[in-house]
């Protein structure tokens, strides 16, 4: 038999999915490890400090735990489609992160907007390299299909994408949690795309170009996802 204090690997997935659910419903800071514990199912309440630690190290896990399949599904976009034009190329990086928004049982895509919201971008930044990586291609791809955008409102244009599909995804995730009625997921994707594209194709405006005056420059890419 199996130690209560021990928990075992699918022990440990369930506490990742019961995080994830609960992170999304009440808020980052609204949750307790305890809570985390009860909800996985646990009869031992030090179980997730046990396994975890930390909340903080179980903010990472749950990304860990969903990273690997959306980056693999980009990686076999691109290889499919072999971006050039900025639409694909969008395309490619956003897609995944919707199709996981329609996964039975995921909340992915409302806890990463709950981790935005509470300004956890340290979270992003101690994910694995092959994770950052892979997004900052992303990133100087599209970047380099937008010369008629100085910086850093290129970079902040193209994390404002990031941010917008994501909270896109999130809201129709919620929405579908709750029964709410969505339009079919094509359609969903398809205008999505428009409006991104139209806003990383959209000139920048004089006042826009008066304010970079007054801009920092930009050392680092902001942490995609």
């Amino acid at each position: 038999m199996v130690s209560m204090s021990v928990p075992t690997s699918s022990t440990k997935a369930e506490i990742i999915r019961a995080a994830e659910r609960l992170f999304a419903q009440h808020g980052i800071d609204g949750v307790s490890l305890r809570q985390i514990g009860a909800e996985a199912g646990n009869g031992n309440k030090s179980a997730v400090q046990y396994h975890f630690g930390t909340k903080e190290r179980l903010l990472q896990a749950i990304c860990e735990h969903r990273l690997p399949d959306i980056h693999e599904r980009r990686r076999i976009l691109v290889a499919q489609h072999r971006p050039r034009d900025l639409r694909t190329w969008v395309e490619c990086y956003v897609l995944p992160l919707l199709e996981q928004g329609e996964r039975e049982g995921s909340r992915y895509l409302t806890f990463l907007t709950m981790l935005r919201h509470h300004n956890r971008q340290d979270v992003f930044e101690r994910l694995p390299e092959e994770f950052r990586a892979s997004t900052h291609e992303f990133g100087e791809r599209v970047a380099a299909l937008l010369p008629h955008l100085p910086e850093p409102l290129r970079l902040h244009r193209i994390g404002q994408v990031v941010s917008f599909g994501v909270d896109a995804a999130s809201d129709r995730e919620r929405a579908q949690v709750n029964g709410y009625p969505v339009v079919p997921f094509a359609l969903h994707v398809a205008d999505l795309l428009d409006g991104l594209i139209g806003f990383l194709q959209a000139p920048a405006s004089p006042a826009a170009l008066a304010a970079l005056e007054d801009a920092p420059p930009v050392t680092t890419w902001p942490p995609y996802l």
